[in-house]
């Protein structure tokens, strides 16, 4: 006995390093993520990270000038704002009050970009720290190994960008993540007291005396309820859920009927108990649906306090925006307008971008279960009141469902993260499979599972894949992808500060992502000011303007431009207003502009780069690395009087070494954001929007 101890002992103190090694690193991708808010992350995902939650909270909040989205418009709002004046208005009125103090006690004023940048993302990191916890506590539940499952949730570009990202889909996939984890507590409860139960009544049956029977009928009624655990919370989490997504009703849904459906099969849980649940859930989600609905409508001024103490009120005070979102995108007309894409791209593409070899192999399962079920295997298919088969329903159900909605983005499916970890994590360890997933006689099927995909060397080779890929995913959306929109905004905020008063500032944008203004930090031209100073109220004029024209043919900009600037001249004559005139654009359409000029032939311009924000990638300007520019990214002044009614004639460049630096460091400087500043050379000759084709350039006509 002592000797089998003693290699139990040996076999631990093996054991325990690696167990340690992945709990050490999983620790430090903890820390990874927090410290990824503060350096910050300048990469912008999707302009909805910003535009469906901390535009409207900051502009709302601390007055600011914001873009309000057409989500957000009283006539038909389809985005609740309860749940994020919950998460994100509170604090920032504790923020606010800091502010005060720190701004009286030290001078300094806390209260700028970076803080409406940052502050928002670290609420929603600490937030995503419970989808680390849920996956935990799962794992302890059921015995599962939950260090190389916390690593993989760790490591993953999914928890490193999105879960420190602002957008509605971070909550969805941490509400489902908490709903997965009340749901598979449920279920062992309900597994462990209907089995005690059976055995204390098969006990009673078989009891030989009335003591013994007695003693028996004590225990079994000492057992607790299981029924109706976590019914409130998880009802009250489902209502949550609906309302931050209307979508999260697809993730919903197949936990719920779990839930619902524990226990069926025994003597002790019947169809009785299964509807009894359904109504009693039902009953539970009215005082949260009440609670949003009420909110909603104060916030959308549908119902007002006015009405309340008058008792004026009826159905029309009430909104209910998950219904006005789905009645929306029911309209097909309506979502072509932010893009059509193919059935198969959530299957194809959007889960191999998240989760990379998780992804693939989580597809391969659900092949190898539908052949399965096809061939009539079902015993050989997760057991529907089995771990396996909650984690299966919650990651293919709403897969399926989703794959269906004609616009697709791989943000839709970040909620799957929490079931594709807790079935598939342990593989980047252990390699593919113990046994073929298909079940084919073929022997190059055999060769490639015996020779490459089985081994222990293919565990090594798709951790390492697993590790290299999020990384370079984490640094393409955390800090290269539009990464120069937010110091474009930080530049923007010194600029209008330093401005005269009577001067306005025009800004022009293309082939980038809409710009938050709030980020600016300009005060509301909408809303009354306070000034505590002098104790007056004021309204701000507008000074600062933006024209966004998303992938617009540079002609057709230039167009804009010249417009722009000949309002901003009649301002300049009649009201006596002085303007400055930007244009910000990405780098790889420098030669393109300057090209573009050349074609009008521009002579009234002059235009200088005032700035480049590095890195900056724009996917609608990808750079060209065999591009020939006619000139470089800082344009020297080529226009001038000599050169009206001309175009640029590219020489053919000679292939040597110097061309080959001069490419390589054009398309390195194609990685930015440009900003130039156009200026008026003449304005009395010109007459704008005269414009005559030629056969090679366009030439003004004066």
């Amino acid at each position: 006995m002592k000797f089998i101890n003693n290699i139990n002992n040996v076999w631990r103190k093996k054991q325990r390093p690696s167990t340690d090694e992945n709990w050490s690193t999983y620790l430090f991708f903890a820390v990874l993520r927090m410290v990824l808010v503060f350096i910050p992350q300048l990469g912008y995902v999707h302009p909805d990270e910003h535009f469906q939650s901390v535009e409207i909270i900051n502009g709302d909040h601390f007055q600011l000038e914001h873009v309000r989205t057409w989500e957000f418009n009283n006539t038909m709002p389809m985005r609740s704002m309860t749940l994020q004046f919950l998460l994100l208005r509170i604090p920032c009125s504790v923020l606010e009050v800091v502010a005060v103090y720190i701004k009286y006690y030290f001078r300094k004023d806390i209260l700028w970009s970076y803080t409406f940048l940052v502050f928002p993302r670290l609420i929603y990191c600490i937030v995503s720290y419970l989808n680390d916890w849920s996956l935990y506590k799962v794992c302890r539940l059921y015995g599962l190994k939950h260090e190389i499952r916390l690593l993989t949730m760790g490591s993953s570009w999914v928890m490193l960008v999105f879960g420190t990202h602002t957008f509605s889909n971070t909550i969805e996939m941490t509400l489902c993540s908490l709903l997965l984890y009340f749901v598979a507590e449920c279920m062992i409860t309900t597994n462990t007291l209907v089995y005690k139960k059976e055995y204390l009544e098969e006990k009673y049956d078989k009891a030989s005396s009335i003591g013994e029977r007695v003693k028996i009928w004590k225990l079994k009624n000492s057992l607790p309820s299981h029924n109706f655990n976590r019914l409130f919370i998880m009802a009250s989490l489902c209502v949550t859920g609906v309302f931050n997504r209307p979508t999260f009703f697809l993730f919903g849904a197949p936990m719920v009927f779990f839930w619902l459906l524990r226990g069926m099969g025994s003597k002790a849980v019947t169809f009785v108990h299964f509807h009894l649940r359904m109504l009693l859930f039902c009953l539970s989600a009215i005082p949260a649906t009440v609670f949003f609905i009420i909110c909603d409508s104060l916030y959308y001024r549908y119902l007002t306090a006015g009405e309340i103490h008058m008792m004026n009120v009826d159905i029309n005070n009430f909104i209910f925006t998950p219904w006005n979102f789905i009645k929306y995108n029911l309209d097909s007309g309506k979502t072509a307008q932010h893009g059509l894409h193919p059935r198969y791209i959530h299957l194809l593409i959007n889960m191999p971008l998240l989760y990379g070899v998780l992804g693939v192999i989580a597809l391969a399962t659900f092949g190898q279960l539908m052949i399965r079920f096809f061939r009539g295997e079902y015993q050989a298919l997760p057991r529907v009141q089995s771990i396996a088969g909650l984690m299966s329903a919650s990651m293919f159900v709403p897969l399926f469902f989703l794959s269906l909605i004609n616009h697709q983005e791989p943000r839709f499916l970040i909620p799957l993260s929490f079931p594709i970890i807790i079935l598939h994590a342990p593989k980047l360890m252990t390699g593919f499979c113990s046994q073929y997933p298909f079940r084919s006689e073929h022997s190059l099927l055999r060769w490639l599972y015996q020779n490459i995909l089985c081994t222990k060397a293919s565990s090594k080779q798709i951790l390492r894949f697993w590790y290299i890929a999020n990384i370079l995913l984490t640094v393409f959306f955390g800090f290269i992808h539009q990464a120069g929109v937010f110091p474009l905004a930080q530049h923007f905020e010194q600029a209008v500060k330093m401005k005269p008063d009577n001067q306005h500032l025009h800004l022009i944008t293309s082939h980038m992502y809409s710009l938050p203004l709030t980020f600016i930090n300009l005060p509301s031209s909408q809303q009354i000011h306070f000034n505590r100073e002098t104790g007056q109220r004021f309204k701000r004029l507008k000074d600062f303007y933006v024209y966004e024209y998303g992938n617009l043919d540079l002609g057709q900009l230039l167009e804009k431009l010249i417009l722009i600037t000949s309002n901003c001249e009649v301002k300049k004559e009649t009201k006596k207003l002085h303007y400055r005139t930007f244009l910000a654009i990405p780098t790889s359409l420098s030669g393109d502009l300057n090209y573009a000029l050349s074609q009008i032939n521009a002579t009234f311009f002059q235009y200088d780069l005032k700035r480049i924000f590095y890195p900056h990638l724009s996917t609608e300007a990808f750079p060209n690395a065999f591009a020939r520019h006619p000139c470089k990214i800082d344009p020297p002044h080529w226009i001038n009087e000599n050169l009206e009614g001309t175009c640029f004639i590219e020489q053919d460049p000679a292939l040597n070494f110097a061309y080959i630096m001069q490419q390589f460091s054009s398309f390195v400087h194609q990685f930015g954001l440009a900003l130039y500043e156009f200026k008026l050379k003449r304005w009395n000759n010109v007459k704008l929007g005269k414009f005559k084709k030629n056969e090679k350039c366009y030439v003004q006509i004066k």
